[in-house]
């Protein structure tokens, strides 16, 4: 099978759009339709259902999707392998960053590691740590640097590089930056701006209310905390942000309710690493490379 034809399946596959798929890989619509249709032929089987502008799997397609990852993964890693009989870092290295992680802990890594390693290319997607985690877990990216999960996996090595404490925070204006001893009951009677309810960031949060049984009231949320930021400072909420985040905001004292989130790289178990992610995890472990 044609490997960019599996590869344009993939991608209508997760997006479950073909205009998506075409943005994403740079082609026209007309050249994935073009090659989903060369798929079908070949396979003999219709691999979409395409209903009232929705596009969903076929039995079929449900079925080759896992095995067309598998078999696109065996290829590059073949490439790879070729490239690292060398036993020098070069070839594409493949990076899904966070995008907290990719503004403020990660520009100096990156830095360093492309100069010290001009031959490698580093391909970099920036998401939310929990869809990194599973470009991982899927074989899309060789290695994600993320907030860490809650839960361990299997499948998935992780290393925690940094602790990144969270601080409670409020507008400067705001009635709570008036209590010298604010409990997390006071908290509850104001609104707060949540990171995503999905988000590993945002689930810690959750957790230490709900261990106390103190509901939240109307919760906003976004994934960018950059976002949460700015709507604290206006007076829209309070919330909870890393250091790196409270400039100009009122940090409110609470000592008995300390929380933090682990900050750090991921990879797949099964997965042998490149020379280039070998070589780009020893930065990250604050090492030399050989």
């Amino acid at each position: 099978m044609d490997n960019q034809n599996l590869k344009a399946f993939i991608t209508v596959a997760e997006q479950s759009s073909f205009s998506e798929a075409a943005n994403l890989l740079y082609i026209t619509q007309s050249a994935i339709s073009k090659r989903i249709a060369q798929l079908e032929q070949q396979i003999g089987k219709r691999l979409f259902d395409r209903i009232a502008r929705q596009v969903s799997l076929t039995e079929a397609g449900n079925e080759l999707l896992p095995r067309a990852r598998r078999i696109l993964q065996e290829y590059e890693n073949a490439l790879q392998a070729i490239n690292d009989l060398s036993g020098e870092a070069s070839g594409t290295l493949r990076l899904a960053i966070s995008h907290h992680l990719g503004l403020h802990r990660l520009p100096p890594i990156l830095k360093q590691f492309a100069q010290q390693y001009p031959n490698v290319i580093l391909d970099i997607e920036f998401m939310d740590s929990e869809k990194a985690y599973e470009q991982v877990l899927h074989g899309e990216s060789e290695v994600a640097m993320i907030t860490l999960a809650l839960e361990s996996h299997h499948n998935i090595n992780s290393k925690m590089i940094w602790n990144d404490p969270l601080r409670f925070i409020c507008a400067q204006d705001h009635p709570l930056a008036e209590l010298k001893k604010p409990a997390l009951k006071d908290l509850a009677e104001y609104p707060i701006i949540l990171p995503g309810l999905n988000t590993y960031t945002g689930r810690i949060i959750q957790n230490l209310f709900q261990k106390e049984g103190i509901p939240l009231k109307a919760p906003m949320s976004t994934n960018y905390l950059e976002t949460i930021s700015t709507m604290v400072e206006i007076g829209l909420g309070w919330s909870v942000l890393p250091e790196t985040l409270v400039r100009g905001l009122h940090v409110m004292p609470f000592k008995e309710n300390r929380i933090e989130r682990e900050l750090g790289y991921i990879h797949h178990t099964k997965r042998s690493l490149s020379n280039a992610a070998l070589a780009f995890l020893v930065l990250m472990d604050g090492g030399s490379a050989r």
